[in-house]
Order: structure tokens, then sequence, then C-alpha cells
């Protein structure tokens, strides 16, 4: 199931991939910080798979600015997406759970621990999210079900260009503190994802795994 909040397009090429691979896709609209849209996400899943087996939380709003600039709007917009949407997914995705268990992957983010210069709202979200993961793995261990985070560094999104993160003294200053000396690729991201989803990773829960390229 491929959650979008307005991309449409973007979200029909997803599933076009994942058909061309001879998978399953279904694409449904839902912003996830609303409960109401989280509720019809869920029913849409059941209703298409059946049920629900991994769940990955990875839709993410942020905005760079000093703190002075900070308005309550902005804080509200970050919190609600990336910490109350992450949280709202898991407690309707419970229901959908089968006995078998399943795995919660949190898409978290470096920030949490060594935040950027005027991240102070999102890397507080990314630091919440940490710690809403560790909570889940072990209220929820009893039923079998994981719960990790992967925390990216300085990785080329869509999102990530709209606000010239590239172009920026920022991201160059972050750049020439990552080992690897390039930028992150969604393609570095993915196995690390897979891999938590999986049978591979039957014991591994309330972890939070860098993929950041050595960047801490």
């Amino acid at each position: 199931m491929v959650n979008y909040a307005s991309s449409q397009a973007g979200a029909d090429r997803v599933v076009a991939a994942i058909v061309a691979e001879g998978g399953t896709a279904v694409a449904v609209q839902a912003d996830v910080a609303k409960a109401a849209d989280v509720r019809r996400l869920f029913a849409e899943t059941k209703r298409a798979f059946g049920g629900l087996d991994i769940l990955v939380n990875n839709a993410g709003v942020f905005k760079f600015e000093p703190v002075e600039a900070v308005t309550e709007d902005e804080f509200h917009r970050e919190f609600d997406t990336n910490v109350l949407g992450s949280i709202l997914a898991v407690q309707e995705g419970l229901k959908y759970f089968g006995p078998a268990g399943g795995s919660i992957i949190n898409i978290s983010s470096v920030a949490s621990s060594n935040p950027a210069t005027n991240s102070v709202v999102y890397s507080a979200t990314k630091a919440a999210l940490d710690s809403v993961t560790r909570v889940l793995a072990f209220k929820l261990g009893a039923r079998n079900i994981r719960v990790n985070s992967v925390n990216p560094g300085v990785t080329e999104t869509e999102g990530a260009h709209d606000i010239g993160v590239f172009s920026s003294d920022l991201g160059q200053q972050l750049l020439a503190n990552t080992p690897l000396g390039r930028f992150g690729q969604p393609r570095d991201i993915a196995p690390a994802v897979v891999f938590l989803a999986s049978e591979a990773a039957h014991s591994v829960t309330g972890e939070s795994i860098r993929v950041s390229g050595g960047l801490n």
C-alpha cells in the first residue's frame, strides 16, 4: 500500500515500479496527521491485502530556520506529521497485525542526536520519534511486533532539493563532515528498511540504525 499526501503522480510511479517487478501495489491518498485519513488508509489496506505485516512510517516535513523565526503553525506542522502521524499509524495499524506479529520501521534522522544548525523543530521531532521507537519496542514485544528506526544522514530527496539543502552552506558543511564524502540516496536507505522488515532481523527491536555515510 503506497500512501501519498499530495503527489498522486509520484505515488503512481512507485506503484508502477512495484508492479513491473511482479508485485501488487495500490496508492491511497491520506494525510497521516489526520486520524480520519489514517483510519481510511488502513481500511483500504485491509480491503486490498487482508491485513498488515509491515508498517513503514516515512512521512516527514521540515523547515530549517533560526529559532527566532519559528512559529506555532510550523511547530505543529512538523510535530503533527513527523511524530503524531507515526503514532496514529501505529495506533490504527495494531488493529490489523495478525497473531504472527510483524515489523514497524520509523524513518528518523541523524538529526535526532546530531542536530543541524537552524533545525530546532525538525531535530526535536526526530528525537521524539527515536523515543517513540524504543517505547513501542518494549510495549509491543509481547505481540511479536518489532519496532526499529532507520536514521539517514543528508539524503537527496525531493523535499531536500525543494528547500535548497544541497546548494547551501549547511549542505556543504554536512557533506564535509560525512566520511564517505557524498550525499545519501534513497537507494542507500531502502536496504536497511528491507532488512528490518525481514526475518533476518527477527531478534532486532528497539534499535536506531544509522545509514548516514558516517555522519554522526
